[in-house]
């Protein structure tokens, strides 16, 4: 699959996957970014891409962010028909202010395949063995 990307600014970098056989590449910080703790941020990533019909980007939290720094994403679906320049949201869930320099890993994307489903209003659900049970309902 060809993912197109543009750069919205000259100075931005491409998306790049670390190793070859990575699911998710890595979106890169255009600009120096504080995030204090307990607070969000938006970071421009300096492109746009085009995601292929039946596809989604999904952003996830780099998992160094998020183990050492308690940085977590926020707002993590690009739709395919999206053209604007991704800018990425997050959130310092951490005790101490976080900076992302330029050119930073922010976050990954993975490309997956979607599916439309059909949306058919109901009366009735049919049983299983979970049926409503929910949050902590399988134990510990």
């Amino acid at each position: 699959m060809e993912l197109r990307v543009k750069k919205a600014d000259p100075e931005a970098k491409l998306p790049a996957y670390a190793h070859s056989n990575d699911a998710g590449m890595d979106l890169y910080s255009l600009e120096e970014v504080e995030v204090p703790p307990g607070e969000s941020r938006r970071i421009r990533s300096g492109v746009t891409m085009e995601i292929p019909e039946g596809y989604v980007g999904l952003c996830w939290d780099k998992s160094g962010l998020s183990m050492n720094h308690g940085i977590k994403v926020l707002a993590g679906v690009i739709d395919s028909g999206f053209r604007g320049e991704l800018v990425m949201a997050v959130i310092n869930l951490g005790k101490e202010a976080y900076t992302f320099k330029k050119g930073d890993k922010v976050m990954q994307m993975l490309m997956q395949k979607v599916e439309q489903v059909e949306i058919t209003e109901v009366n009735e659900l049919s049983d299983s063995a979970r049926g409503e049970k929910g949050f902590g309902s399988t134990g510990k």
